[in-house]
């Protein structure tokens, strides 16, 4: 009896290795299928930037369509450039005049953040203060950071995001 079941199973396994032998691919030729894809590739980001709106800032996203990765200086010299005229028409304003960029930005140890101005820190509105922190705090994945402002010689914080 067991060399019965042993000749069904080597039958068995012999059947199927000439059926799998037998579904290999075959060779052919190239088959043309046309150009390969061409044109922009579209790398779009979310940015958020914080415009005022009835005396508070508010969160606004923005497409970020540029090929280079986004910096915290990227959004801040958005910030200080203004609100689209589509923003406008919704009532958003900016404080942080265009004159405070160019900007940069420096991670300190506990992930606290140095926003330096080109103009002076001090001379800054308390809500163009607000708009920067919340601005610098929205691109960094922590959230509680802490901002300082410097510019001038000047020095306001560091502060957490009101809103």
């Amino acid at each position: 009896m067991r060399t019965g079941l042993a000749r069904r199973v080597l039958a068995a396994g012999l059947v199927s290795l000439v059926a799998v032998a037998g579904c290999g691919v075959r060779p052919s030729d190239v088959i043309s299928a046309g150009e390969p894809p061409s044109g922009a590739v579209a790398l779009t980001t979310t940015i958020t930037l914080y415009l005022v709106k009835d005396g508070r800032p508010n969160a606004v996203t923005r497409p970020w369509p540029e090929r280079r990765p986004l910096f915290s200086e990227d959004t801040l010299a958005l910030l200080a450039a203004g609100p689209t005229r589509r923003e406008q028409a919704r009532g958003l304003t900016t404080d942080v005049p265009p004159e405070a960029g160019p900007f940069s930005v420096t991670v300190k140890p506990g992930g606290h953040l140095v926003v330096t101005l080109s103009s002076s820190a001090g001379e800054l509105s308390t809500l163009a203060v607000e708009q920067i922190v919340c601005t610098v705090a929205a691109t960094t994945p922590e959230n509680s950071v802490q901002v300082t402002v410097l510019g001038a010689g000047q020095s306001v914080g560091p502060r957490n995001c009101p809103v």
